[in-house]
């Protein structure tokens, strides 16, 4: 009996089960296997994926929802790959075809690399933003910033929810609430009692990652990420809208260098939701 082409599997749900299968697969494609990442997308999101006959997954994505349960107001799609044996067979367009579907008319967004962005295209995503990865270890600041910072706690949670949608423009009650769990350190910027800007960083391989960063302005922006520097001895990585020159300015002479761009794309939408002037870097390109 012949083995069944991959091209023809079934799409099915991913469950932490598979967490090992995905890390697999990031491998196959040169990419870290990210454990820690994708346990928490397949936790906050749901995962698709195709079945390797000979064990493993040929393709997976994840999409995570923003908005109300039963009717979302934006899909982050994230994490599309196909097994490098694989590739070039038409499995990620089928992939996407099926996110497209699942998701009928919800708007949807993600981060593409130039090697991705014409299969987006061919679905009909349109370019709105761009994104610089920035990694590096930090140099500290003379002066030290002006703004005050904080480590969170957990009663500044309804805070950080207030102003997380506030500026991103929809509710992410679910994947907010699980940032103490995920990340090693979540800080807030704080002016006469006010939440007025947080961020966390989180473990990823040899970096820790700065995302989000929700802050008021610039100099909000660049307190937290000093002060979240200060609390580790890894490189920083991020990846920061490039429309905040000044901000990539700054780290840039701190010691973060620009390795890669991602495009920003929309489906269904011509632009994202929210205030993007004081949205300076999401969790994960993954999430959006």
């Amino acid at each position: 009996m012949s083995t069944p082409s991959p091209a023809h599997s079934p799409i099915r749900r991913l469950t932490l089960r598979d967490l090992t299968a995905c890390a697999d697969l990031s491998e196959n494609r040169g990419w870290p296997r990210e454990e820690h990442k994708w346990g928490f997308l397949l936790t906050a999101g749901t995962g698709y994926g195709i079945d390797d006959p000979d064990g493993g997954l040929v393709a997976a994505c994840v999409v995570s929802e923003y908005g109300p349960q039963d009717r979302p107001d934006l899909g982050a799609i994230g994490m599309v790959l196909v097994a490098e044996r694989h590739a070039r067979q038409g499995i990620g367009r089928r992939l996407m075809r099926h996110v497209l579907s699942t998701m009928g008319s919800t708007p949807l967004t993600l981060h593409a690399t130039p090697f991705g962005r014409p299969l987006y295209e061919e679905l009909g995503f349109k370019v709105t933003g761009r994104a610089a990865m920035v990694v590096g270890h930090f140099t500290p600041d003379e002066p030290r910033p002006r703004i005050d910072t904080r480590a969170a706690t957990a009663a500044d949670l309804t805070g950080i929810l207030r102003l997380d949608d506030e500026v991103f423009g929809i509710d992410r009650t679910p994947v907010i609430t699980r940032l103490p769990a995920f990340a090693d350190q979540l800080r807030v910027a704080e002016e006469r009692g006010r939440i007025i800007g947080y961020a966390a960083a989180w473990p990823n391989m040899d970096t820790q990652v700065v995302g989000p960063l929700i802050a008021r302005d610039t100099e909000t922006a660049k307190a937290l990420i000093a002060s979240l520097a200060a609390g580790t001895d890894r490189r920083l990585r991020t990846d920061i809208d490039v429309r905040h020159e000044e901000l990539l300015a700054w780290v840039t002479e701190r010691g973060l260098a620009p390795v890669f761009h991602n495009d920003v794309m929309m489906y269904g939408s011509t632009e994202p939701p929210g205030d993007w002037t004081r949205r300076f870097a999401p969790l994960t390109v993954a999430a959006g």
